[in-house]
């Protein structure tokens, strides 16, 4: 399949993940040309702020590799991961220390994004290096975000929910 193809699949997860209530990110990990982990952010639903979406996946890979009896740390080394939104750092840095291959993202994390927005982790791991492809149908991914924040995340605080911005028109 093409990065587009499977971005596909991880576009399907995030609009999964927006019907939920989660911000949309949908993620794939792909081990041999097959997808063995798929994945969403669950934050809202756990009210745990570190459960997203490459985390959860990692999660069942673990899983997957009990399963059928595999070396998980030669099994990540051979994962591709497909994400619809650029990693944050806790999730850049996740998948670094595993060392998979390569991540494709839709769209880039201005506020959070751990592969080059923000901060490139990759900076911090001299010997393994991923391959890292971003704009994979990034405005697709970019509205998903956008309906989402149009409406009221649920777990926001009180004092933040349906603030508006002031903006000084100076």
């Amino acid at each position: 399949m093409s990065a587009v193809e499977w971005m596909d699949k991880a576009l399907e997860k995030a609009r999964e993940s927006l019907k939920k209530g989660e911000v949309p990110v949908g993620c794939l990990f792909i081990y041999e040309d097959e997808i063995i982990a798929t994945g969403y952010n669950t934050v809202n639903e756990t009210k745990n702020a570190t459960r997203h979406a490459e985390l959860n996946c990692i999660d069942d890979v673990l899983v997957y590799c009990r399963k059928k009896n595999y070396d998980y740390k030669e099994v990540f080394k051979k994962i591709d991961v497909v994400v619809t939104v650029e990693p944050c750092i806790m999730c850049a840095a996740a998948l670094h220390q595993l060392q998979i291959r390569s991540i494709t993202y839709g769209c880039a994390n201005d506020r959070f994004g751990g592969c080059k927005s923000v901060f490139e982790v990759s900076q911090v791991y001299d010997s393994h290096k991923i391959n890292v492809v971003g704009s994979v149908k990034g405005e697709e991914a970019m509205k998903l975000l956008k309906d989402f924040y149009k409406g009221t995340n649920p777990n926001a605080p009180e004092a933040k929910k349906g603030r508006k911005k002031q903006v000084d028109n100076k």
